[in-house]
């Protein structure tokens, strides 16, 4: 373990290690597979030490992840029916790329910033932003909001985490990941519950305007010449 330690202690310190954090960054933009934010909390929890420098950690990741949303962006813009095609109805890939729209449509390009937190909704939103002709300019605004802060959010949880356990890098990079963990937990349930809140909404809408069609069927009813005639003659 103490030799596992020296080796990844090592490898932060190099002036190599931020060349791979740009290069991680920006590729989980567009291939999320790629466990970006471990690595920047990572830099974090050995950032306390003084190596590597936090803030060309933020600058760094930053650049790295602007760099991976437009690529996104961009895919999603040239990709136009073949990603259509890719994107078979029913898929987990199909159902993100169309919650993607609908909250673009609700909330505009904040849903850049808010999605940096939302476990595989980063590229679905980036994606989704291309594909449906969203202004460039507009998308590198909100997406450099969105890689800033979410670099400064990612070096802060792990430095949290190695000012914590100083002399133990293991339980500091446990406590930052735990905390982006619960911050992630966090989110998805506000969403979960916003999302319930809708739709609880919506069938209510529904069922109001079904009583208001019936009522006023039940009174065009009421007013037929046969019901007319009747209430005359009585």
């Amino acid at each position: 373990m103490d030799a596992l330690l020296d080796l990844l202690g090592t490898a932060v310190a190099s002036p190599w290690f931020y060349l791979a954090l740009f290069a991680v960054a920006a590729i989980d933009g567009f291939f999320p597979v790629v466990p970006s934010e471990s690595l920047v909390i990572t830099a974090g929890v050995y950032a306390v030490s003084g190596q590597p420098d936090p803030f060309a950690v933020i600058a760094v990741a930053a650049l790295g992840a602007f760099v991976g949303d437009h690529i996104s962006f961009l895919m999603g813009r040239a990709g136009g029916g073949r990603l259509g095609r890719w994107l078979r109805p029913g898929t987990r890939r199909h159902r993100a790329v169309e919650w993607a729209k609908a909250t673009l449509a609700e909330r505009g390009g904040l849903i850049l910033v808010v999605a940096r937190y939302v476990p595989g909704g980063r590229t679905a939103v980036t994606m989704t932003m291309g594909l449906t002709g969203y202004r460039a300019r507009s998308f590198t605004f909100f997406a450099t909001i969105a890689a800033i802060s979410w670099a400064v959010y990612g070096t802060v949880l792990g430095y949290v985490g190695g000012a914590a356990f100083e002399h133990d890098p293991i339980r500091g990079l446990a406590l930052g990941l735990g905390l982006a963990i619960g911050v992630t937990v966090v989110v998805e349930t506000v969403r979960w519950w916003r999302a319930r809140r809708r739709r609880a909404a919506a069938q209510d809408t529904d069922s109001a305007d079904e009583t208001g069609v019936t009522a006023q069927r039940d009174d065009q009813a009421s007013l037929t010449p046969a019901n007319m005639t009747s209430s005359t003659n009585s």
